[in-house]
């Protein structure tokens, strides 16, 4: 059996926390391991790491091999999506890498899950895989749901049909995102789940319901290979596999988890998740609460304090604060909808962005000028790179830089400062043992990061 990860996703109804750059999948919203790192593990619980292969795109690649390094896991088989087309390319993808890149057999069992659920206990779910994968030889692709304990809306449901085994069922239906009422009938009926997303089956028998029911995803896996599959990607229709396959095929199957899984799709889903106080609220961060009452309020490097609130959401970062009643945190998309029509950051990158070599903070900025916090991991360096239009301040904070200015190379100490001229090629670089920090001040008519010019990068940007 293989496991396919599902992490090129940019979900955004986390905002202000979550956002494109750095979406749900790296936050750690569970324990102090992110929702990938966590579903990584729970992976390794019935495959190896040789048998784990992570779908993401560029934007994520180092964001993936930083997470993995945390957690001492090395996984070689790391697709990267060209655009975004939803799931039934990405597993379509996945199907043509392990074929033609890893030489599978078509009669491999697939695990495709995604990579920002919570899933507990780890033990429980890992006993129903293994059970679902033998089911699937028979010839069902299998769709995990999960027991409804309350009428939800924001779910789609399975309407589970005849029993194949005394633990899955034929799928009857599925059903769209329904309204309180018919989620309170589906809730008594007992035969409904919710649709978790996590799907099982053989390649084989994708394969035959690819070419059925999506005959353009089906004919580019056997086109050429996977290079012309890659290179064909984009002309690929973005469509769920839901739409695609499941919702028209025969052959699926529901096998119910009676365990506690979220998609944390919303601050209400994170409220309901988190361990609370006496008083019924999560608290996070330099916060303190005086007479308030079964509210999420999470906190950034600022005090946050709060009087006389109940059910409410608070979540702050450098750059933003969402106040919210708890139970209308699905509106947060509309907020991020506005902003990215008003073509505003905050929909798209934090104050602290985060490269292969490191991160940098901007600390301030305005007319003419930036001043930045960069930190450089151990071993690490930047681009041999050039800006047109700034020049650059740099004073060591911790560490030793390793400089590049022009045709000069040397050494830059803690609380020793170097300058970089307009159109002149520099570099940085941390040969030390500790993270080098520096602060980094950009004066010029422009001072955006597209102003990059870069002749040499070890990890292959342009």
């Amino acid at each position: 059996m293989k496991a396919v990860i599902l992490a090129g996703g940019s979900g955004t109804r986390l905002w202000p926390i979550s956002r494109k750059n750095y979406p749900k999948q790296f936050l750690h919203l569970q324990n102090d391991q992110s929702l990938l790192q966590n579903t990584v593990k729970r992976c390794l619980k019935f495959v190896s790491p040789s048998d784990v292969v992570i779908m993401t795109n560029e934007a994520y690649k180092f964001h993936v091999l930083n997470e993995l390094e945390e957690i001492g896991v090395k996984i070689d088989q790391i697709v990267l999506e060209p655009v975004a087309k939803n799931t039934a390319p990405a597993i379509a993808l996945a199907i043509s890498y392990l074929l033609n890149k890893l030489g599978c057999k078509e009669k491999e069992v697939l695990l495709v899950c995604p990579s920002d659920h919570i899933i507990s206990p780890e033990d429980d779910f890992a006993d129903c895989v293994r059970k679902a994968a033998t089911l699937a030889k028979r010839g069902y692709i299998f769709t995990f749901g999960i027991q409804p304990y309350r009428p939800e809306t924001g779910y789609g449901y399975i309407k589970a049909g005849e029993p194949i085994s005394d633990e899955a069922y034929k799928v009857e239906k599925f059903v769209e995102k329904p309204d309180l009422e018919t989620a309170k009938k589906y809730l008594l009926e007992g035969c409904y789940f919710w649709n978790a997303g996590i799907f099982v089956f053989s390649m084989k028998d994708m394969l035959k319901n690819f070419k059925q029911h999506a005959p353009a995803i089906y004919e580019q896996i056997y086109q050429g290979g996977f290079e012309e599959f890659i290179a064909n990607f984009e002309a690929m229709p973005a469509i769920s596999i839901d739409y695609a396959v499941m919702e028209k095929s025969q052959d699926v199957a529901v096998f119910p988890l009676n365990l506690t899984w979220s998609d944390v799709g919303s601050w209400d889903s994170v409220y309901e998740i988190s361990e609370k106080d006496t008083k019924g609220n999560i608290k996070r961060g330099n916060v303190i609460a005086n007479d308030t009452k079964n509210s999420l309020i999470i906190g950034g490097r600022r005090l946050l304090a709060t009087i006389g609130l109940e059910d409410m959401i608070v979540v702050e970062t450098d750059d933003a604060l969402l106040l919210a009643k708890r139970g209308r945190s699905q509106e947060v998309k509309e907020i991020v909808k506005t902003l990215k029509q008003n073509h505003r950051k905050e929909a798209i990158e934090h104050v602290t962005t985060y490269r292969p070599w490191g991160n940098y903070t901007v600390l301030e900025e305005g007319p003419r000028y930036k001043i930045k916090k960069i930190v450089v991991n151990q071993g690490e360096r930047l681009s041999l790179q050039m800006h047109y239009h700034r020049s650059e301040h740099w004073v060591v904070v911790k560490g030793t830089a390793k400089v590049t200015i022009g045709d000069k190379e040397y050494y830059v100490h803690e609380n020793e400062s170097t300058y970089v001229p307009k159109s002149t090629t520099h570099r940085l670089e941390n040969p030390g043992k500790i993270p080098l920090e520096i602060i980094e001040i950009q004066v010029g008519e422009y001072v955006e990061e597209d102003d990059i010019v870069r002749f040499e990068d070890v990890y292959g940007r342009k």
